[in-house]
């Protein structure tokens, strides 16, 4: 007897298919056009985003922390430590959320009915979330570009969840975060933050990105204790003038006063744009 005939999947409904290597550019061009559709759903033109390290805590939390490892029935030296410069460098978790806080406040007093410069950050845990909270604080939405890594990574719960975005492409969620970006803040953060920071400079260097871009590098005295720009200069690995393609800024009235500087401008000074 002839066995029963199932129709096969359509190709765009085959799992097996689709995650395999030869879907790779359906998948690519996925992470292209889903965001695509849901800014434009959601009316979002535009966006400020936040780049930072995963790690920090908010100073409420990383005392928390520090008193539970001193708590410990087997206190620990290194995790007391550990917990110790996390306190420290809890600041910049705090003045995050302040500074978002201010430019959502600000933006939704714009005379525009569009989503002007949200908030938008990678959507984790760290200087991501305290992105959010700021925006979430000030009653605004923000937006979360979430990357699917073994670990630190998973979406706050600040982040409105219709702007919630998954990436596996890094390379896609970087097109994302600048492609709307007008203005980018760029707090203490490790390898990850190094490299946005380091790409969108040498985008903005190449002339790739050609609208006008604020790239505010927050906290001088950190980031000149990583980077040698100096060095880079007196060793003709860049000239003085690209220095001018960001500026730093060592406080939250700093900050923010620069960054609605430039967007009244470049983008307000003659109606929104």
């Amino acid at each position: 007897m002839a066995k029963k005939f199932e129709r096969p999947p359509k190709a765009y409904k085959n799992m097996d298919f689709l995650n395999s290597s030869s879907a790779r550019t359906l998948r690519i061009l996925s992470e292209l056009y889903e965001p695509e559709s849901r800014f434009k759903k959601f009316n979002v033109v535009d966006t400020i985003v936040f780049f930072g390290s995963a790690r920090l805590l908010s100073t409420a939390d990383a005392k928390k922390n520090l008193n539970s490892e001193k708590k410990s029935k087997k206190p620990n030296a290194k995790k007391i430590a550990e917990a110790e410069r996390l306190l420290k460098m809890a600041h910049y978790y705090d003045e995050a959320v302040e500074l978002s806080k201010r430019l959502t406040e600000w933006s939704m007093g714009l005379p525009t009915d569009e989503k002007r410069f949200i908030i938008c950050s990678g959507g984790g845990p760290g200087i991501m979330e305290a992105a959010n909270k700021g925006a979430w604080l000030a009653k605004g939405q923000s937006v979360g570009l979430n990357i699917s890594i073994p670990f630190e990574q998973f979406v706050n719960k600040y982040v409105d969840p219709e702007l919630a975005f998954e990436f596996h492409y890094f390379f896609m969620r970087k097109f994302w975060f600048i492609y709307l970006a007008k203005a980018l803040i760029v707090f203490p953060g490790g390898f990850g933050t190094l490299d946005e920071l380091m790409e969108v400079l040498t985008l903005i260097q190449t002339g790739k990105i050609k609208k006008e871009m604020k790239v505010v590098v927050y906290d001088e005295k950190y980031w000149k204790s990583l980077l040698n720009f100096e060095s880079l200069i007196e060793n003709g690995m860049i000239s003085r003038e690209d220095l001018r393609l960001f500026e730093f800024s060592n406080s939250i009235d700093d900050a923010f006063n620069s960054i609605t500087a430039h967007f009244k401008a470049h983008y307000l000074n003659n109606g929104l744009k």
